[in-house]
């Protein structure tokens, strides 16, 4: 039986959601059961083997929802296989280099042994909720700097990392 993967993510204007999508799709064409799914939504991770969680990156913090999926399930998720990713910066910089966790989710990582982390671009389009957004988007920093060749690189790692499946 394919080992059954959830990717969990918080975002507020669906653009970690797309992520979360692209990194499910690699699974699933790698041969595992992959469902993505709103972290808010999610009320039990026991029919998972393995676990990813993202979430959108506002003010140096983790989307509310990631962080919340993270406490409630913190000890059933430290007994699976678990990689954090993180979604945010409106510039090509995660693409150049690799950029740290912020703290909360740094602690989290140490925590409950996640296996990795990365953080991708963000996207901020028009129409964006929330006044920061719509601040952000006035001042012309908004657009779509997600490296989607990189996600995808990154779920087939780990589709074939040892104990993953």
């Amino acid at each position: 039986m394919p080992t059954n993967v959830l990717v969990a993510y918080g975002t507020t204007n669906g653009s970690t959601a797309e992520i979360a999508e692209a990194i499910a799709g690699v699974l699933r064409k790698e041969g595992l059961k992959a469902d993505a799914l709103p972290a808010g939504a999610v009320p039990d991770v026991a029919a998972y083997d393995a676990v990813v969680v993202g979430g959108g990156l506002y003010a140096g913090r983790w989307h509310k929802d990631a962080r919340r999926f993270v406490r409630r399930h913190g000890k059933a998720l430290g007994r699976r296989p678990l990689w954090f990713f993180s979604s945010g910066p409106l510039d090509p910089s995660a693409s150049e280099r690799d950029i740290p966790p912020v703290p909360g989710v740094k602690r989290a990582m140490a925590r409950l042994d996640v296996r990795e982390h990365v953080t991708f671009g963000g996207c901020l389009r028009e129409g964006a909720e929330g006044w920061v957004a719509r601040m952000i988007l006035r001042n012309g920093k908004g657009g779509d700097f997600r490296d989607f060749e990189r996600i995808e690189a990154w779920a087939a790692k780990i589709a074939h990392e040892p104990a993953a499946v």
